[in-house]
């Protein structure tokens, strides 16, 4: 789509399903929905803000006329550019569809519009006495509809599961405005192809996202939290395989190392140890209060024994809050050591985390960046944070060369390129490595029945280049780098 495209015509027609001050094509306007949490940055043509399904099908039916591309969005909190509006077109904002529009305890449900945030949801359930457990690191900002279009997990999904465990249902706007229902308030429903569960995960590239079904579960009432330091990172792998195989099933297992703590020490002068090579987080669940700490006592005892040099238990709510404020402060921290990051998501199976973490580390050397380690290492979902200055010559080169090995070593260990983030732009080119030819084959042939006209989020999840060309799958990026709105 071109600036000659979108006519006077053309805005009036999304102004008379929208409404004037739900079109947004001004210069500052077009901006601030032209980037989300990657570094690259694309003006979109036009961004509207529709107000309720019936507008979000207009908006499709119109956009399918004109054959503009159309770019679902929600908080715009995509770590792999699912939100950036490669090619220009429409980007549809869906933080107006933002109504918990039921919470229904004796069906366990909640049904929301995509627009919802994730811990406000998370918060008006447990109110109930219900729960609703992925918790991605954005749960204060990303939307419930990102969640689903990305199958976001957190550090809880190592026990309770990842956001496709719990969509019963979902109803969506297709490419040519049609609208699609399938399941609901169902617990077991197995009539027909499990169309839901296509789309989730789907990164927007199928269909626009208006109304989820949600399973909600009772709410634990009793958690402990404790925090194990280790003296190396192998020390601290090996536990976490160790606790996995003792009979007990963490709530969450995650690990910080030594980079990471001493950023987020700088950060919020917590008093967290600066020498210790690995921090393991540890957390436990249940009814029963006893039983729990029984449980993460267990936990504990395990990690002493796999060369932990000291486990530290929560005992209040403000020491357990305060050991979580810094796991979920990583990320932030990061952010102030250099001017930018590219921030991955692989996973392995639990018996090759410690081999992963030694291959991140090497690469790291290999190629002269700083990669920290954390992540949701009890289900293997590792988060290698390459951090970098784009502005140096050679500089975007090389964390491609490092990115590529670390995508190369998960998968040669048996993983996968993504845990939670999604594939978007950045792991585009290596979708072919991880799923085969015969796969992805599979993929593009659904993609074209239910979007023949590739209108839907272009330029996500496909490779571009034919083959496995992997060569600057970075530089070939939309960047920051000579923005002009208007």
């Amino acid at each position: 789509m071109t600036e000659a495209r979108l006519t006077e015509a053309l805005r009036r027609e999304l102004s008379a399903i929208v409404g004037p001050t739900q079109v947004h094509a001004g210069p500052a306007e077009k901006l601030a929905y032209s980037y989300d949490g990657t570094f690259q940055q694309h003006l979109p043509d036009v961004a509207v803000t529709p107000g309720n399904e019936a507008e979000v099908a207009d908006v499709v039916r119109l956009a399918a006329r004109e054959r503009l591309p159309i770019v679902p969005r929600g908080a715009g909190t995509s770590l792999t550019g699912g939100t950036i509006p490669l090619t220009g077109g429409l980007v549809l904002s869906l933080v107006r569809l933002n109504q918990i529009v039921e919470i229904d305890p004796v069906n366990g449900v909640a049904v929301v519009q995509p627009g919802v945030i994730t811990g406000q949801l998370q918060s008006a359930v447990e109110a109930v006495g219900l729960f609703y457990p992925p918790d991605p690191a954005s749960l204060q900002q990303s939307t419930i509809g990102g969640n689903v279009a990305c199958n976001a997990g957190g550090p809880r999904c190592l026990k309770y599961g990842v956001t496709k465990d719990y969509v019963l249902g979902l109803r969506a706007v297709l490419a040519d405005g049609r609208l699609l229902h399938c399941g609901g308030k169902l617990i077991k429903n197995v009539t027909g192809y499990q169309l839901a569960q296509l789309l989730v995960g789907s990164e927007g590239t199928l269909g626009v996202i208006t109304e989820i079904t949600l399973r909600l579960i009772p709410r634990p009432n009793v958690r402990f939290t404790a925090a194990a330091l280790f003296d190396t990172l192998d020390d601290a792998s090996r536990a976490v395989t160790a606790v996995m195989m003792a009979g007990v099933m963490p709530v969450a297992l995650e690990m910080i190392d030594q980079t990471c703590l001493n950023l987020v020490e700088d950060f919020l002068q917590m008093g967290l140890p600066r020498t210790a090579e690995a921090m393991l987080l540890l957390e436990a669940d249940g009814s029963d209060q006893a039983a729990v700490q029984s449980e993460l006592e267990r936990i504990a005892a395990v990690c002493r024994t796999e060369g932990a040099r000291e486990v530290q238990i929560a005992t209040t709510a403000a020491e357990r809050d305060s050991l979580w404020k810094a796991r979920r402060s990583v990320s932030p921290a990061l952010g102030r050591a250099r001017p930018n990051k590219l921030g991955e998501d692989i996973v392995v199976p639990r018996s090759a985390i410690p081999a992963m973490v030694r291959r991140v580390g090497e690469i790291g050397r290999q190629f002269a960046l700083p990669i920290p380690v954390f992540g949701h290492i009890g289900d293997g979902n590792l988060h290698p944070n390459i951090l970098f200055d784009r502005r140096l010559p050679g500089e975007l080169q090389r964390v491609e060369a490092a990115a590529t090995e670390i995508f190369r070593a998960a998968i040669e260990l048996g993983g996968t390129l993504s845990g939670e983030h999604g594939i978007g732009t950045l792991k585009r080119e290596f979708l072919e490595d991880d799923l085969g030819t015969v796969a992805v084959d599979l993929m593009t042939g659904i993609k074209s029945l239910l979007d023949p006209h590739g209108l839907l989020n272009p330029g996500k999840v496909f490779p571009l280049r034919p083959g496995n060309d992997h060569s600057g799958f970075l530089t070939a990026l939309p960047s920051l780098e000579g923005i002009t709105p208007g």
